[in-house]
């Protein structure tokens, strides 16, 4: 009963969070949902592809259930999946995701949750693993990346929310406001930081009290 209740759970959870990540693309335009939005290159096209590939290969090959879907060997990964080339389409990308879940639910559904897998990507000497440590493993990086979509997402247009449900109309004016009371905070945090670091000879002389030479 646990086993079921475990295995429910978690993959309940991956199938929200998978969906709040595609979401995150919802209404932007073709260059918004491929630039670069941090420094390191981050983007919210390549945040899906990269997931999806990172299913294929858990639910696949570490159960010796390869994914229909055309996969460089693990061995030549290049970075190619954390972004989207200009032949790619977002609807083809969005479609593999789409059918790279259909493998993966299958996976889940018909082993149990001691079922031994093999990551060879991963080091020696723990490369051996079941269904349950894969599950914790994709869903901890699928919510990883969930997350990193959250704020990407609001730097690119002010939406937020989990899941469309969960989104809420923009109020600049509430927005101004709450971002400028955890401005103060932070400043006046500093300041008080500061004035603790000055040596409390240094602060004595600047109340004018200097010694007597």
């Amino acid at each position: 009963m646990i086993d079921d209740f475990a295995k429910d759970h978690l993959h309940g959870r991956l199938r929200r969070d998978r969906e709040a990540l595609v979401w995150k693309l919802d209404g932007l335009s073709e260059y918004d949902a491929r630039r670069p939005l941090t420094v390191s290159g981050s983007n919210l096209l390549g945040l899906v592809k990269h997931v999806a590939g990172v299913e294929a290969r858990y639910f696949g090959e570490v159960f010796d259930r390869p994914s229909p879907e055309p996969l460089p060997r693990w061995q030549d990964h290049d970075g190619s999946d954390l972004w989207a080339t200009e032949d790619e389409t977002r609807e083809q990308i969005i479609e593999s995701c789409r059918r790279t879940w259909e493998h993966s639910d299958a996976t889940i559904d018909e082993l149990p949750l001691d079922a031994p897998g093999h990551v060879p990507w991963w080091p020696e000497p723990h490369t051996g693993t079941n269904l349950f440590a894969v599950l914790v493993h994709v869903l901890g990086e699928t919510n990883r990346h969930a997350g990193h979509a959250d704020i990407l997402r609001e730097g690119v247009d002010g939406r937020t929310g989990m899941r469309p449900e969960h989104e809420t109309r923009i109020d600049g004016k509430a927005r101004d406001a709450y971002y400028a009371k955890v401005e103060q905070a932070a400043r006046s945090a500093a300041s008080s930081t500061a004035r603790r670091a000055v040596p409390r000879d240094v602060m004595f002389e600047r109340r004018g009290g200097g010694r007597a030479g």
